[in-house]
């Protein structure tokens, strides 16, 4: 992967990349920042320029040997840890090396982006959650004390550093105090908090920040072939979250029914509707449990951010225009009388929906219910 590859992250990659030019690289750097935002695509882009003898000044050259090795994360001085556990297929001593290809074929297919829980969900893990064991440091560590194969420096790279127990990192600590000579390590993580203190003190903090709205608007339009209106929606929700902008193009219909669908009950609600009331909470059987669950999760999302209208922060709100527009109408309604009592009816309703309640008469009451709480003085 080439630094051009990875989402925004411009002022990130410039560093990155003047510490090779002016040989200032951190012999353990620990790349620290929320989901999705590329920690691992700089990561790989970062190895790549590294290793590449004939970077330029802006990036690898991306055509030679190393390179090409590289993008298939096939480099044989790039190493890898990432969390693992027992599967179907690895049922005990869940070695790292067993995992390797399924590594690859993921990180590839998600081009960098990768996160814990479709990790687990590759591996197909059900209810397990990896860690990174002794056994996987002690490989480590005979691995890298070999000279390099092909390149100047060898790379290991620590996905989720998280996920290292105690005493895995104890037994890292040694390796990252001093390292075999030309050897780089590139620990990833989401909160340092999780880290031992001894494994952040032994590392150069590079922070991550969330990607740039119109960086995630311009690759949802590049990468996706999303329509502008559309990538905007998608970024402005997301947060500075790649994998989070992706499942809301994916999910962008599914969150278009939920808001007109709220938008015309609370319209009921208001208006005293009785017979649409009754035949809206009839036809709600027809969407099957989880997505009047969702339904109801969507209706919460618009009572927060009513909170957050009422209270001048506007700009914290996180909708697409259109929905944010109804949010904003409807947020005067939602008053410190009634808030606690709305949100409570529609948790209340996910509750019994879940225990296999009959959702149009569930539905029914809490029309009821609402139409009185908007009418609160």
């Amino acid at each position: 992967m080439q630094f051009k590859d990875v989402i925004g992250q411009e002022e990130v990659k410039r560093k990155l990349i003047l510490s090779v030019q002016e040989n200032r690289v951190p012999h353990a750097q620990l790349f620290l920042g929320p989901e999705g935002n590329g920690k691992l695509p700089l990561a790989l882009a970062y190895a790549q320029y590294i290793l590449c003898p004939h970077r330029t000044a802006t990036d690898s050259c991306g055509v030679c040997p190393s390179c090409q090795k590289i993008s298939k994360l096939t480099h044989p001085d790039l190493h890898f840890v990432m969390p693992t556990t027992t599967t179907k297929s690895v049922k005990s001593n869940p070695e790292l090396d067993l995992f390797m290809t399924e590594w690859r074929d993921y990180v590839l297919q998600k081009e960098g982006y990768v996160d814990t829980s479709s990790w687990y969900e590759f591996l197909e893990v059900e209810n397990k959650q990896g860690y990174i064991s002794v056994r996987d440091a002690a490989s480590l560590l005979r691995k890298l004390s070999f000279k390099a194969y092909e390149g100047e420096y060898k790379v290991a790279i620590i996905w989720m550093a998280e996920k290292l127990r105690d005493d895995t990192a104890n037994k890292l600590l040694k390796l990252l105090e001093e390292p075999p000579e030309k050897t780089m390590f590139i620990l990833i993580a989401e909160d340092q908090e999780e880290l031992l203190a001894t494994i952040r003190s032994r590392t150069s903090l590079v922070k991550i920040p969330r990607i740039e709205q119109t960086a995630l608007q311009t690759a949802l339009v590049q990468r996706l072939g999303c329509a502008p209106q559309q990538a905007s929606d998608a970024a402005v929700v997301a947060e500075g979250n790649w994998i989070k902008a992706c499942h809301n193009v994916r999910d962008a219909e599914d969150q278009k029914f939920y808001f007109r669908t709220f938008q015309q009950w609370m319209r009921y609600c208001f208006k005293v509707a009785i017979n649409e009331l009754i035949d809206f909470s009839t036809n709600i059987k027809t969407l099957g449990r989880e997505r009047q669950k969702q339904l109801l999760e969507y209706g919460l999302g618009i009572i927060r951010n009513s909170l957050l209208f009422n209270n001048n922060l506007a700009q914290l709100v996180m909708l697409p225009e259109e929905e944010k527009k109804f949010n904003a109408g409807f947020s005067p309604f939602v008053k410190p009388a009634n808030l606690s009592q709305m949100a409570n009816l529609l948790e209340e309703a996910s509750r019994q929906i879940e225990r296999n309640g009959y959702a149009p008469l569930i539905f029914l009451d809490v029309s009821f219910k609402i139409t009185k709480l908007l009418r609160m003085k």
